[in-house]
C-alpha cells in the first residue's frame, strides 16, 4: 500500500506538471528525476498548487493547514529550487517554474551536497537526449517558439547597428535589468558528469537571470549570484571570446534568463541540430555573409558554427 501511495504521488505531480503548456512526457525516467528532487510529501503538497501565483494565504487553504506552517513548506521549497517567490505590491505570492527553463535547470545551477547530481545528470540526459518526446514538445509543440537567439552585436558592421532593435542585444537586456544573478550553465554542468567536457573548454558561470526569479535564486538557496551590470556586460564580453551563443526567453521584454551556449552541450542548439527543417528556435533577423574576396578559405566560420550549417567546399 505504501509503494502505491508514493507512486500516486508522483503521478499526480506529474499531472500537475502536465497544466504547463510545455508539459513533460510521461515517463519512468521522469519519475525518476522527480523522486531526486521531490521527496514524497513535496510530491503531495505541489501537486495541489495552483499555475499562476498564489499567496501564503491561499496555500495554506489548499494545503489544509495554518499559515505558519505553509509558510515554512513554501520557504523550504524555494530552498529547494523547486518554487520562486515575488512580490506583488508588497504581497508575496510563489509559483511553480516549469520543468525546462525552471526547476530542471536549477537543480545544477550550483553544486549541491542534498542530491546526487552526477545521477541526475544521467537521468537528464536519458530523458532529454536519448529519449526524444519531451524535447520534441518542448521545442516544436508549441505555435510560438521557447526561445530566441539573441544578435551578436560584435560581429556586426558599425553602420548596421542603428538597425537593430533593443530588444534583440543582450547588452540591452543587461542595462534594462532591476537584478541580475549569475549562476552555474545546466547543459555543461549535467556533461561535466557525465564525462563529456566542452570542446571550448568555456566556462561553467554564464547563466544570467534577471529580475524576480534571479532574486528568488539569489536569496533562496544561492542558485544565482548578485552580480551588478558591470560584471553582467563582462561575462557577456568573456562569452563572445568563446563563441558562445546569447539566447533566451522568446519574449519582447525582460526576459528572465540569457543563456550563453556553446554548441557541443547546449540542448537548445543540439535541438537545432536534430530538428533543424523545423526551426525549433527563433532566430534573429540577421545572418552570417562571407565574402568570397576577402575568404582565405581558414575554415574558422565552419569550426566556430554551434549548429554545424557552414561547410567548406
Amino acid at each position: 500500500m505504501g509503494h502505491l501511495t508514493s507512486r500516486d504521488a508522483y503521478r499526480n505531480l506529474e499531472d500537475r506538471i502536465n497544466w504547463f503548456t510545455q508539459g513533460a512526457a510521461p515517463s519512468e525516467t521522469l519519475t525518476k528525476i522527480l523522486r531526486v528532487l521531490f521527496t514524497e510529501k513535496e510530491a503531495k503538497w505541489v501537486a495541489k498548487l495552483p499555475i499562476r501565483p498564489f499567496t501564503l494565504k491561499k496555500a495554506a487553504r489548499l494545503w489544509g493547514t495554518t499559515e505558519a506552517k505553509a509558510e515554512k513548506l513554501l520557504d523550504h521549497l524555494c530552498e529547494k529550487g523547486l518554487l520562486v517567490d515575488s512580490y506583488d505590491r508588497g504581497i508575496r505570492k510563489f509559483v511553480l517554474p516549469p520543468p525546462m527553463i525552471g526547476f530542471f535547470e536549477f537543480s545544477l545551477m550550483r553544486t549541491r551536497g542534498d542530491i546526487d547530481q552526477k545521477y541526475l545528470s544521467e537521468l537528464f540526459y536519458q530523458y532529454i537526449n536519448v529519449e526524444e518526446d519531451f524535447i520534441k514538445d518542448l521545442f516544436l509543440g508549441m505555435d510560438t517558439k521557447l526561445g530566441r537567439v539573441f544578435v551578436n552585436e560584435p560581429v556586426l558592421m558599425t553602420e548596421k547597428t542603428n538597425h537593430i532593435l533593443d530588444y534583440e542585444r543582450a547588452t540591452h537586456i543587461i542595462e534594462d535589468a532591476d537584478f541580475i544573478g549569475v549562476g552555474t550553465c545546466f547543459c555543461r554542468h549535467k556533461n561535466y558528469h557525465l564525462g563529456i567536457p566542452c570542446k571550448l573548454n568555456a566556462p561553467m558561470e554564464t547563466c544570467l537571470t534577471f529580475g524576480n526569479v534571479a532574486r528568488s535564486l539569489a536569496e533562496h538557496g544561492g542558485y544565482t549570484r548578485r552580480i551588478d551590470k558591470s560584471e553582467a556586460l563582462e561575462i557577456l564580453e568573456m562569452s563572445y571570446g568563446y563563441n558562445l551563443v546569447q539566447m533566451g526567453e522568446n519574449v519582447r521584454e525582460r526576459p528572465a534568463f540569457m543563456c550563453n551556449c556553446c554548441g557541443c552541450c547546449c540542448e537548445a542548439l543540439n535541438a537545432v541540430r536534430r530538428f533543424a527543417p523545423m526551426q525549433p528556435i527563433a532566430t534573429t533577423n540577421y545572418l552570417p555573409k562571407i565574402n568570397p574576396d576577402e575568404c582565405v578559405s581558414c575554415g574558422k566560420c565552419e569550426k566556430v558554427c554551434p549548429i554545424l550549417a557552414i561547410s567548406m567546399q
